[in-house]
């Protein structure tokens, strides 16, 4: 049987991949690479032939993951201890999460505009990295640049981080979240010349991207807000 637990770290891994497809990285991920690495675009599109390349592409990729983690986890923890210290009620924390959840579904699919996720914080890909460290730093301003498609899904995953009153498992919940974000960069950093053809050959399909992120956090919002987030699991061990 998939307990409670399990299946909310699939969600926040699911919602980490999400987060890679969106509008906002999928787009930027060639300029993201070429930024961290230090290197030519068309150096690092033929990497397969220079295995000193590739081991930079690898490491830099690394190091510009363990940065956004690193913050993503802290922001979970933040939360987390917050949610616990102000004493307040776990199914008033679930009920809010859930209507705001819902509103982030809404807003990303367009049909509700906010301000505040609008506002998204860029980062200048002007200038070339300082290494391992500039990668790492790359990463953690990543995490704060909270741009438009991004916001309203990490913002889900850390307003119910905040229900979870347990510190231990609102850092697995960021980990799966960073690692479901992760682990796509990594794999398209490895195979850039594949993941440039698909992305060409699938490239109107983006458009779709907002849509099933917004029903994704609105399912979220409505099973949080209900108080049976953990029904789902025992929908999935089903048939």
């Amino acid at each position: 049987m998939i307990s409670g637990s399990e299946v909310s770290i699939l969600i926040a891994f699911s919602a980490g991949v999400l987060s890679f497809l969106s509008p906002c990285i999928l787009p930027l991920f060639p300029s993201y690479i070429t930024y961290i690495t230090g290197r030519s675009f068309e150096d690092i599109k033929s990497s397969g032939k220079t295995s000193d390349i590739t081991r930079l592409t690898v490491i830099n990729s690394l190091f510009f993951i363990l940065g956004f983690s690193i913050i993503f986890v802290l922001m979970g923890i933040a939360l987390a201890y917050f949610g616990s210290f102000l004493g307040i009620k776990k199914i008033w924390l679930e009920r809010a999460g859930g209507i705001l959840i819902i509103l982030f579904g809404l807003d990303i699919m367009g049909i509700l505009k906010t301000r505040f996720l609008n506002q998204g914080k860029g980062i200048s890909l002007k200038r070339k990295n300082f290494g391992y460290l500039g990668s790492l730093l790359v990463g953690m301003a990543f995490a704060f640049g909270w741009t438009p498609c991004v916001g309203p899904i990490l913002s889900s995953i850390l307003i119910y981080a905040s229900t979870l009153e347990s510190l231990p498992k609102a850092t697995t919940l960021l980990l799966a979240y960073s690692m479901g974000l992760g682990l796509p960069f990594l794999i398209a950093a490895l195979a850039i010349n594949q993941f440039l053809f698909l992305f060409a050959k699938f490239r109107n399909f983006m458009r779709f991207a907002p849509i099933i992120s917004g029903v994704f956090l609105i399912l979220i919002g409505l099973l949080l807000f209900s108080g049976r987030f953990s029904s789902i699991a025992g929908l999935l061990t089903k048939g």
